[in-house]
């Protein structure tokens, strides 16, 4: 073998050494790529997973896609079926955006499914101008991908507006595509919540007029308790989750007025002793009734906040007797604001009192209203 032969083998060994770490380094490259990718989407879905309020829920959904595909604005738009309509309930720099199915960009995709990668706005005839007409804003370039359910059905669009370095890329179609599918599932979750609730919320609502109408004297006393104790939650900054139970119980407060005679309950004048005796069993009745209600562990507190409005710092309430903290911390709002709605209601045994005279009685700590300054020392602390 002479030398120029072994000088042959050695490039060529050497050329197969290097083509091959070219190799490692793509492959190398390419999965560090998708690493990156999966760490973006495990991200996506643990934040986003977290939440099933809608609005919030689009947001945040909103907030995620507009920071990971590096752009100015992303839009969620939910398709609505019964008007025929695409609509976003919350969008960057907007408030709701609603327009036909069928108009613009994100009305070709929810139609046709596809995904589509607009380089430029103003060139393709199928962009909407008249949004940025109406909003002032200015596109420049669009991805918008179709958000599907577990039954394949398209139920809305997800549009990213304004990539800063440039065109969106085929990347980012794959991780758009591929979020829609997250989000779509967590939407769809929402929804449901939030129709749930709803049907909760009347469910409550009604057991309450129901109540309310047994006595005309005092129709709408739940739903005052309701906005009163609501607005004291404000005040002291209580979070929504606690709102929710305070509203709850609020508004279910009386429930136990159910087991009250009408003649009792509807009474002109003062009551006597038995009689008296008598309509303060509704305490007991709300919580024995209310407990029987499968509530959620958020709302499982509700029978026993609602049935300790007529409890008193001093122990003189009823029907327990509980003293100070003993009481919940709900139930002392509620009691405070039933004692307001009743001496500025008028009563079958007497006028609505003077408002001035009212809080005189409250902020004094006087009479009923002597809950009122103990009740919020300690927790205002």
């Amino acid at each position: 073998m002479n030398v120029h032969s072994i000088k042959s083998g050695m490039g060529k060994e050497s050329g197969d050494f290097s083509d091959q770490a070219e190799n490692y380094r793509k492959e190398l490259e390419q999965f560090r790529k998708e690493h990156e990718r999966l760490k973006l989407l495990f991200h996506v879905t643990r934040n986003i997973s977290k939440e099933l309020v809608l609005d919030r829920l689009l947001m945040l959904i909103m907030d995620e896609v507009k920071n990971v595909l590096n752009c100015d604005r992303c839009t969620v738009f939910v398709l609505d079926n019964e008007k025929n309509e695409l609509w976003a309930r919350v969008a960057h720099g907007e408030k709701e955006i609603r327009f036909p199915s069928h108009l613009g960009i994100a009305g070709h995709v929810a139609m046709t499914g596809e995904v589509l990668n607009i380089p430029d706005a103003y060139a393709d005839p199928r962009f909407n101008r008249n949004i940025d007409k109406k909003t002032g804003y200015r596109t420049r370039n669009i991805l918008t991908a179709p958000m599907r359910n577990k039954l394949g059905e398209r139920i809305g669009v997800f549009q990213a507006l304004n990539k800063f370095s440039g065109p969106f890329t085929s990347g980012d179609e794959d991780l758009l595509d591929t979020i829609s599918v997250i989000a779509a599932t967590q939407i769809e979750n929402a929804r449901l919540y939030e129709e749930q609730k709803k049907t909760f919320d009347s469910f409550i609502e009604t057991l309450a007029s129901t109540i309310d109408a047994r006595d005309p004297m005092t129709a709408g006393h739940s739903k005052r308790i309701a906005l009163y104790a609501d607005a004291v939650a404000q005040v002291v900054k209580m979070s929504p989750q606690e709102r929710e139970v305070l509203r709850t119980a609020a508004l279910l407060h009386d429930y136990g007025k159910i087991a009250v005679r009408e003649a009792v309950l509807t009474k002109e004048g003062r009551l006597t002793k038995v009689e008296y005796d008598h309509i303060k069993s509704h305490s007991t009745y709300t919580k024995n009734i209310l407990e029987k209600i499968n509530f959620s562990r958020q709302l499982k507190d509700v029978p026993l906040i609602a049935s300790s409005h007529h409890e008193r710092m001093d122990g003189k309430g009823y029907p327990d007797g509980l003293i100070a903290d003993a009481i919940p911390k709900l139930g002392r709002i509620l009691a405070v604001v039933d004692v307001f709605d009743a001496l500025t209601s008028k009563r079958h045994y007497r006028d609505r009192m003077e408002f001035r005279k009212v809080l005189k009685i409250l902020t004094n700590g006087s009479g009923p209203g002597r809950i009122l300054p103990r009740c919020f020392q300690k927790d205002q602390a």
